[in-house]
C-alpha cells in the first residue's frame, strides 16, 4: 500500500513539471526559434560535428553579365571577273591549210585593209570596210618568227627569187621589210614554217597582188586581242630660211652693196 501511495505520488510530481514545462515550449516556438524533433524509440540521435557552426556558408554567386559577342566585319565576297566569251566560230575558221576565200570586185577602189593574225594562221583583206578575202597562211616558225607591227608594202616582184636562202622561189612577192620579211605565194603545211615570211595559196597570193599598191598598210597582230600600236611619224623640219633668221658671222667682212647711181642732167646752157 504504501508503495502504491509513492507511485502516485511520482506520477503527480510529473505532471506537475509537464505542465510547468508547456508554457516554455510555446515560448520557444514564438520566439521562431526551430526545436529539435523528438527522439523516436529505436532512433539513433544525428551527431552534428563540433566545427559545422563556425563552417562559413557558401558566398553567393554573383550574376556577371557577359560581354556582348563581337560582330565580325561584314566581308564583301569578290566580284567575279566574267570569263571572256568565245568567239563565236565563221566560215575562216573551217578553213583547212591551204584553202581560202576570194571574192573578185568588178573595180577595186577605196581604202583597202590587210590584217595578218599569228595566231590563228589567218590573213584578212577589207575593201571600204568589206571582208572580200581572207585566207589560211604560214608564218615563221620558233625562231624566225614573223615580227608584229605595222607595214607597208615597199616592193612588188611577180617572180621574186630569195636572196639570203639559196635563191628559193618566192612568187608574186611583196615586200614587207628590207631584211627578208614579206608576203608571197608558198607551202603551207597548217603551222609556222617560214624564216619569217607569210605564206599564201598560190592562188590566193596572186590576186592579192593584183589589187594592192605600193605604200599598201599591212597590219601584223599576233592575236586579236593585243593591238599593236602605230608609230608617230617624224617631226618636219623646216629647211627654208628666211632673210629674218639668218645670222651674221663677225669673220666675215660686211656685204658690199652697191651704191645707186647718181641722177646725171645736162648742163645748163650759159647765158
Amino acid at each position: 500500500m504504501g508503495f502504491g501511495a509513492g507511485i502516485r505520488t511520482l506520477q503527480v510530481i510529473i505532471a506537475l513539471l509537464l505542465m510547468s514545462a508547456v508554457p516554455g515550449m510555446a515560448g520557444t516556438q514564438a520566439s521562431g526559434q526551430a526545436q529539435p524533433a523528438p527522439i523516436q524509440q529505436g532512433q539513433r540521435p544525428e551527431v552534428v560535428p563540433a566545427d559545422a557552426a563556425l563552417a562559413t556558408p557558401p558566398a553567393q554567386t554573383q550574376s556577371v553579365a557577359a560581354p556582348p559577342a563581337a560582330t565580325p566585319p561584314t566581308v564583301k565576297p569578290p566580284i567575279a571577273t566574267p570569263a571572256p566569251k568565245p568567239r563565236k566560230k565563221g566560215p575562216v575558221d573551217a578553213l583547212k591549210p591551204g584553202q581560202f576565200i576570194w571574192v573578185k570586185q568588178d573595180v577595186y577602189e577605196g581604202p583597202m585593209k590587210i590584217v595578218v593574225v599569228l595566231d590563228t594562221q589567218r590573213i584578212y583583206v577589207f575593201q571600204n570596210e568589206q571582208l572580200i578575202g581572207f585566207s589560211t597562211i604560214s608564218s615563221g616558225k620558233k625562231g624566225r618568227e614573223t615580227p608584229t607591227g605595222i607595214f607597208n608594202i615597199l616592193q612588188k616582184n611577180v617572180d621574186h627569187k630569195s636572196n639570203l636562202y639559196s635563191n628559193a622561189p618566192m612568187p608574186f612577192m611583196q615586200r614587207l621589210t628590207w631584211d627578208g620579211i614579206a608576203v608571197h605565194g608558198g607551202d603551207l603545211p597548217g603551222y609556222p614554217a617560214s624564216h619569217g615570211c607569210i605564206r599564201l595559196p598560190m592562188v590566193f597570193a596572186k590576186a592579192l597582188f593584183g589589187v594592192t599598191k605600193m605604200g599598201q598598210e599591212v597590219v601584223v597582230l599576233q592575236d586579236t586581242s593585243t593591238p599593236v600600236k602605230r608609230p608617230e611619224p617624224p617631226p618636219a623640219i623646216d629647211t627654208e630660211v628666211g632673210p629674218a633668221d639668218a645670222v651674221a658671222d663677225p669673220a666675215l667682212p660686211p656685204p658690199v652693196v652697191a651704191p645707186k647711181p647718181a641722177d646725171v642732167f645736162p648742163p645748163e646752157p650759159s647765158v
